[in-house]
């Protein structure tokens, strides 16, 4: 059986082997299961000086093999916080607005890229199937061919690709783009996304070309990991709170791109046109701080501080707190349980490659009484999700009046819409999506 060669900018971390958690490490579980693996990638560790004598962390664990480096602080705040996160997130995200561009922060992007490829053609084998991830590692399919490696190297794009007359505004997107070319096969989340690659490639006549390959998530297990949650203490405490009044929750990673000003701003709206919500209802955000040393994300925290301080001053009362706001993480199985507990889930991206949220509140429901997804119509799930309420989240009164909906359904059209939103979710899944991109790997010649 043929290899597989995984690279990421994060490699799991070694508690996380035996049992990948969260993001990608889940959506790939089953691929690493069904193959021989190489995992390759930055181990998450700073390291001193000029980085001439790192070395090369190798650990086996099953049939995966993962091999990690360290990145030096000056190639950390370069390459992801810099680079990445400070200049291709926003971009791709459609908020060129938030770039904060650096030449120096571009070459060093470069650098690791070409440092990353340097480190992995010597463990690659000509039959080796490579599987680069995300926008961290544009051009390390071409580095890896300046290498003279002949192995089938793959691309997938798990963030929105913006249009070409916004993606042009990085200096080096004809470079980036050009880099493309080096992989095999390309592939990004929905339609609209290889629309917009594929525009950019036929604008600058690279013979390249995006296919979709939309993600999902482990259905089965995440609708047991919610299942088993309901003993946990604080499922039982926070039903005990509830007193049999509905719960609406929201859970997102602290980012600009995921909506969440105007999502508390809907809400508030909600409470001002339907007063008699007020005492009779509880909205649970869960919002973990990431990147909290970037200035866009502080200043992004200050918003919400400040809003969810002003909904509870405003509406609150003695023995009601409408909005319950945490900013650390919660285990998988407690927010499996929180979900299947909700009545409803806010999930309102103002841009989002597919957004996974969305189909674990859906995975975690109860059959007989499952609650209701409002969704953002720019998520990449949308598509394919349209018995959510879908909602723009730019507008305060759709999203109040897509709340009222959620909480007046009758039983019977809950159910309708939950096991059409099912359907899709169980036939969509992190394994189909991880075999359907390596098949379209084995079809590739080599030479």
């Amino acid at each position: 059986m043929q290899r597989l060669v995984i690279v990421s900018n994060r490699v799991p971390a070694v508690r996380d082997r035996k049992q990948p958690a969260g993001g990608l490490a889940v959506a790939l579980r089953a691929a690493v299961q069904d193959h021989p693996c190489l995992w390759f990638g930055w181990s998450g560790q700073q390291i001193g000086g000029d980085g001439a004598d790192r070395t090369l962390s190798v650990d086996t664990v099953g049939n995966v093999t993962y091999a990690t480096i360290g990145l030096t602080h000056k190639e950390y705040n370069g390459f992801y916080q810099g680079y990445s996160n400070g200049i291709l997130w926003p971009l791709c995200h459609y908020r060129a607005g938030l770039m904060n561009y650096s030449r120096h922060d571009q070459q060093i992007y470069a650098s690791v890229n070409t440092l990353f490829a340097t480190r992995l053609a010597p463990m690659l084998k000509p039959d080796d199937m490579v599987w680069v991830h995300d926008y961290h590692l544009f051009p390390l399919g071409k580095a890896l061919r300046d290498l003279k490696v002949k192995a089938r190297i793959g691309f997938f794009l798990h963030i929105p690709f913006p249009p070409w007359s916004l993606m042009r505004s990085l200096p080096e997107a004809p470079a980036l783009m050009r880099d493309l070319r080096a992989y095999d096969v390309i592939g990004v989340q929905t339609e609209d996304d290889a629309r917009n690659m594929n525009e950019a490639f036929a604008v600058l006549g690279i013979p390249a070309k995006a296919r979709v390959f939309p993600i999902g998530i482990d259905p089965d297990s995440f609708a047991a990991c919610a299942r088993e949650g309901q003993s946990l203490p604080q499922v039982q405490r926070l039903r005990q709170d509830l007193r049999g009044l509905p719960l609406i929750i929201g859970v997102d990673r602290m980012d600009y791109s995921k909506g969440l000003p105007e999502r508390l701003r809907g809400y508030d709206t909600f409470l001002k046109r339907y007063p008699e919500y007020r005492g009779k209802v509880t909205y649970l955000q869960i919002t973990p701080v990431s990147r909290g040393s970037v200035p866009e994300y502080q200043s992004l925290r200050a918003e919400l501080d400040q809003i969810v301080g002003h909904i509870n001053g405003t509406y609150g009362a003695f023995d009601w707190t409408p909005v319950r706001y945490l900013t650390h993480p919660l285990p998988r199985e407690l927010l499996a349980a929180f979900f299947q507990l909700s009545s409803a889930a806010l999930v309102t991206p103002l841009r989002d490659g597919m957004n996974l949220v969305a189909k674990e509140y859906v995975a975690a429901q109860v059959p007989e009484n499952p609650g209701t997804l409002i969704l953002s119509r720019f998520a990449g799930a949308a598509a394919d999700m349209e018995d959510a309420l879908l909602v723009n989240p730019h507008d305060s009164d759709e999203i109040a009046a897509a709340l009222h909906k959620a909480l007046s359904l009758s039983g019977s059209e809950r159910r309708v819409r939950w096991e059409r939103l099912r359907a899709e979710v169980w036939r969509v899944t992190a394994a189909s999506w991880a075999r359907s991109f390596i098949a379209a790997m084995s079809e590739v010649r080599t030479a």
